[in-house]
């Protein structure tokens, strides 16, 4: 291959690995990404080692582990300070970085190796607390909140709608749909694409927010849902309603509503911002055609953590459940990167956020195997191996919910960290985690070797999470291992 490819990456935030017409959803209709997904290679057990956003995009930025990049849960207003970042080793490679969007970093306006970064955070209740040092503040240094206020005025901002940047609560969006913050990414992605360098390869980071809350679609996606019968919250027979009779009136809490129409409510707005999403990544598609560019542009998409959205009674992320830590994962249009005959596979092997940035140097021919916990998933696209890792180690401070699991393509054992309790999953015959087998006889076997390398990965750690070899209970977890 004599050119380097282009590559549009395409982040997202929150997004479900199951909420996407190509992953079979019963609900959601994404034809944008459906057709990537027919062009490309779909990793179907992909997932957030780490799944809340500063931590997941730690590991994306780093091609780190948790445990290796610092962060093993969630906490704001931690220096960002790495040898060596996605965006900076691509530049060393000759490509020309930018992301429009999320980066979610400290301080705020950290490039992280990018040449050039157009923000957008999203509403963040840290970057806005009156007591913010005046450069960190996102009325100053966002450049979403700087233009919508050029636009619209002084008083402008996405909170008109009433809602909480963590909240179940659903509206529709306040302003002309040319003012949503996906639409804003879209439109910065676009810009740059004419005023590119023709002779330099792009690495471009479209990082959308969507759909995180504030769930806040245009109003035309919400009508698409809104009045339709979706599919209910998957419910484990081992959750109990202790949470949610408790918390599920409080407009932010980590269960959701009780109220089955603020579920459905809460479930059409989610699924409305995904189409939403499509629509502008399909925008995102046809201006590489128009360019010229498509034929030469590799296109992946992740996000950095799914979405609970009622499932188990709970809502948001960082738990140890699918909804929350399986995410997708698309490596679309390989002929650009030189792989051919692969369009419309999909691959089971276990994969992480941490092993974008290895397979992007390798397809930019800075392959790097040395510096990095991910591994390059080339030869697995290409079909020359068949799998990249036997189980992953995922992880989350989280209070008394803090959580690591083992996960592997069949199955998955859970150790609450907190309580020291434990859960199994067959994930190949229970998709949605809806029976807990720790205590079935005929399992004990395979549980207890999944406790051994939960064990093996824990050993050593600071925190002390084992002893003697078994594992310890109850010990301090804090977010950021410094």
């Amino acid at each position: 291959m004599d050119k380097k490819p282009n590559i549009l990456f395409i982040m997202t935030d929150q997004l479900r690995g199951d909420s996407l017409g190509y992953a079979g959803h019963r609900d959601v209709k994404t034809p944008y990404l459906d057709t990537l997904a027919a062009k490309g290679v779909d990793f179907t057990r992909a997932y957030s080692a780490c799944p809340s956003c500063i931590a997941a995009r730690a590991a994306l930025m780093t091609g780190l582990a948790p445990e290796h990049n610092g962060r093993v849960g969630y906490e704001d207003n931690v220096p960002w300070d790495y040898e060596r970042t996605l965006a900076g080793e691509l530049s060393k490679a000759g490509y020309y970085t930018i992301c429009v969007g999320k980066m979610h970093v400290y301080p705020t306006r950290r490039y992280l190796g990018f040449d050039n970064v157009i923000l957008h955070d999203g509403y963040l209740h840290a970057a806005r607390y009156e007591d913010v040092p005046y450069q960190e503040s996102q009325f100053y240094c966002d450049d979403y909140f700087h233009w919508l206020k050029k636009e619209l005025g002084a008083d402008a901002d996405s909170t008109y709608t009433g809602l909480d940047c963590n909240s179940w609560v659903t509206r529709s969006w306040c302003y002309a749909e040319k003012y949503h913050p996906t639409n804003w990414v879209t439109d910065n992605c676009l810009d740059f694409l004419r005023r590119r360098d023709p002779d330099q390869p792009f690495f471009l980071m479209a990082s959308y927010l969507k759909p995180h809350p504030p769930l806040d679609p245009p109003q035309y996606y919400l009508d698409r849902y809104i009045g339709r019968d979706l599919t209910a919250p998957y419910i484990g027979s081992w959750e109990t309603r202790e949470y949610i009779d408790r918390e599920g009136t409080v407009f932010d809490s980590k269960t959701g509503p009780s109220d089955p129409d603020l579920v459905h409510e809460m479930r059409a707005g989610y699924y409305a911002c995904i189409t939403h999403l499509d629509h502008q990544i399909g925008r995102l598609i046809q201006a590489l055609i128009e360019h010229r560019l498509y034929d030469n542009t590799l296109i992946v998409f992740t996000s950095d953590h799914g979405e609970e959205l009622g499932d188990h009674y709970m809502f948001r992320k960082s738990r140890p459940y699918e909804g929350s830590c399986h995410i997708p994962m698309l490596f679309s249009n390989l002929e650009a990167a030189g792989i051919s005959g692969r369009a419309g596979s999909r691959i089971s092997s276990v994969v992480e956020l941490r092993d974008i940035m290895p397979t992007l140097l390798d397809i930019a021919g800075a392959r790097d195997d040395e510096h990095y916990d991910g591994k390059s998933l080339t030869d697995v696209i290409a079909g020359r191996k068949d799998t990249v890792r036997d189980y992953l180690h995922g992880e989350h401070s989280y209070g008394p919910f803090s959580n690591h699991w083992i996960v592997t393509e069949k199955d998955k054992y859970i150790w609450m960290s907190e309580s020291g309790e434990e859960q199994y999953f067959d994930l190949a015959a229970d998709p949605h985690e809806l029976e807990n087998l720790i205590s079935d006889s005929s399992r004990q076997e395979r549980i207890a070797f999944l406790r051994s390398l939960l064990i093996r990965e824990l050993e050593g750690r600071s925190e002390g999470f084992v002893t003697n070899g078994r594992l310890v209970a109850g010990r301090p977890y804090p977010a950021v291992i410094r």
